[in-house]
C-alpha cells in the first residue's frame, strides 16, 4: 500500500473517542499511544455483543457457556495468527506485568544459586523487575545489557561475556517504549539459545507498530497488552508449549492443569477477550491476503507506512529546534514512532500541562517505567522526558498543531 493510499479518514472514523469533544467543544489530539491507544469500534462492538447476548463461565453445556468457550478459542487463534504461535500457547491475564510476575514465580524451579539472568537498561521495568525478583528468589545473578548513551541502542559489543554458560534467562524488549528503538532481538536470542537459556520478549510496545513473528525471533515467552493495539485492558502471554508444560504454576486443585488454562487462574475477563478479537480484526481489515496471517502482515505494513510519514515530519522538526534535546537512535536503526525529548529550561510537566490546556494535546511526561534509563540519563529533576507516540489514527495536521504549540511555549519562555 502506498503511503498516500492509507485510508486515514476511514481509520479515524473507526475510533469513537476521536469524535468526542471536551467541555470546551474541542477535539483532543491523542499523542499518548505508547501509554495506551484509543479503542477501535470493532473492539467495542465485540465487547457489547458478548455482554448483551448473555455472559457465562466456561465448560458448561448451556448455550452462553458454549459461546464463551468458542470465544476463547477464537481469541487464541487470532492471537496465534498475530504473533505466529500455536493457539494453545496463548494465555490471557490481568496485564503484562501481572503475567510476567506470575511466570517468573513459575520459573523458580528451573534456576539455582549462581545461575545468571540477563535484562537490559533500555527496557520498561515490567520486563526487568520480575526477573530480578526471580534472581533474588533463587540466588541467581542479574546482568544488564547496557545502553549505548550516544546511539540510544543496546550495546552488544560484550554480548558473548554477558550471555554465557551460566545464563538461564534472557529478557529483552523488542522495542523501547521510551526511545522507540527496535532492538536486535534475533541476535540476542540466538546467543541465548546457544547456551540453552530461556528467552523472554516484551512485545508490548512492538505489536502496535510492526508484525511480530515469535518463531522467527526465537522467543520462548512473549508478552503483549491489548490496550496498546486498539483493544481493552488485557494481558497476553505466548509461551512455547514444551516450556509451558514444565512451568509449576500455583492453582486451585480442581482447576484445569493443561495448557493454556493452567496460567489463567480464576475467571478471565471474557468481555475484554471478545474486544481483543475486534481489535485484531481492525488490523486484519486494513490488509489483504488469502489468510488472516497474510492480511495481518499487509495491515501492519499499511500502519508502518503511514506512521513512517508521521515520524519523518515530527523528527525533522524536533531536530531543527535548538531548545529540544531528542533521545532517539539514528535513522539507520529500526524505530517505532515514539519520541522522548526535553525542552531546555522547562520542566516536562509544565510543558505537557501547557500543551493540554492551550491546545488539548494529550502528551505524557515522566520516566514511563523505563526507570533504569532515567538513571543512565539523570532527567527526573526536570520531570523526566516528554513523550509523543503515534497510532494509525494520527495525522500530519495534528503534528502541525503540536509544532505551533511548541513554538508558542518557547516564545513564552523567552519572554520570562
Amino acid at each position: 500500500m502506498k503511503k498516500d493510499l492509507f485510508p486515514i479518514d476511514e481509520v479515524r472514523a473507526k475510533f469513537p473517542a476521536l469524535n468526542f469533544q471536551d467541555q470546551d467543544q474541542v477535539f483532543p489530539v491523542y499523542f499518548d499511544g505508547p501509554g495506551g491507544t484509543q479503542m477501535v469500534q470493532a473492539c467495542i462492538d465485540r465487547m457489547l455483543e458478548y455482554i448483551e447476548t448473555g455472559i457465562a463461565n466456561l465448560h458448561g453445556s448451556f448455550s452462553t457457556s458454549v459461546k464463551t468457550d468458542a470465544l476463547l478459542a477464537e481469541a487464541r487463534e487470532a492471537v496465534g495468527d498475530l504473533l505466529n504461535c500455536a493457539a494453545n500457547e496463548v494465555a490471557f491475564g490481568q496485564n503484562m506485568t501481572s503475567l510476567a510476575f506470575q511466570v517468573s514465580h513459575s520459573l523458580r524451579p528451573l534456576l539455582q544459586k549462581g545461575d545468571e539472568v540477563v535484562v537490559t537498561q533500555l527496557d520498561h521495568r515490567a520486563n526487568v523487575d520480575p526477573w530480578i525478583h526471580l534472581a533474588k528468589e533463587t540466588g541467581a545473578i542479574v546482568k544488564f545489557i547496557p545502553v549505548d548513551k550516544e546511539k540510544l541502542v543496546l550495546d552488544l559489543s560484550h554480548l558473548d561475556n554477558i550471555i554465557n554458560n551460566k545464563t538461564k534467562v534472557v529478557a529483552i524488549g523488542l522495542s523501547s517504549n521510551l526511545t522507540g528503538t527496535v532492538s536486535d532481538a534475533k541476535r540476542i536470542f540466538k546467543a541465548a539459545k546457544k547456551v540453552n537459556a530461556i528467552t523472554i520478549a516484551d512485545a508490548v510496545h512492538a505489536v502496535p507498530h510492526f508484525l511480530i513473528d515469535k518463531q522467527e525471533l526465537g522467543s520462548d515467552i512473549l508478552f503483549c497488552s491489548a490496550y496498546k493495539f486498539f483493544g481493552p485492558h488485557l494481558g497476553i502471554a505466548a509461551i512455547e508449549k514444551g516450556l509451558f508444560e514444565r512451568l509449576e504454576i500455583p492453582k486451585l486443585q480442581p482447576a484445569p492443569n493443561e495448557i493454556p488454562y493452567r496460567l489463567e487462574t480464576g475467571t478471565q475477563n471474557h468481555e475484554a477477550i471478545a474486544g481483543l478479537c475486534g481489535a485484531i480484526s481492525f488490523i486484519e481489515n486494513l490488509g489483504s491476503g488469502k489468510d488472516r496471517r497474510e492480511r495481518l502482515r499487509s495491515g501492519m505494513l499499511a500502519i508502518e507506512t503511514h506512521e513512517q510519514e508521521l515520524m519523518e515530519s515530527l523528527e525533522s522538526f524536533l531536530l531543527a529546534t535548538p531548545e529540544v534535546t531528542l533521545y532517539r537512535a539514528s535513522k539507520e536503526v529500526p524505530r517505532t514512532p515514539t519520541f522522548a525529548f526535553r525542552i531546555d529550561g522547562i520542566h516536562s510537566r509544565d510543558a505537557t500541562a501547557f500543551f493540554a490546556e492551550k491546545f488539548n494535546l494529550c502528551i505524557a511526561d515522566g520516566h514511563f517505567y523505563a526507570a533504569t534509563m532515567a538513571e543512565v540519563f539523570p532527567v527526573m529533576e526536570t520531570g523526566g522526558w516528554i513523550r509523543i507516540g503515534f497510532a494509525p489514527y494520527n495525522t500530519l495536521e495534528e503534528i502541525e498543531i503540536f509544532k505551533k504549540a511548541l513554538k508558542e511555549l518557547l516564545i513564552l519562555k523567552s519572554r520570562e
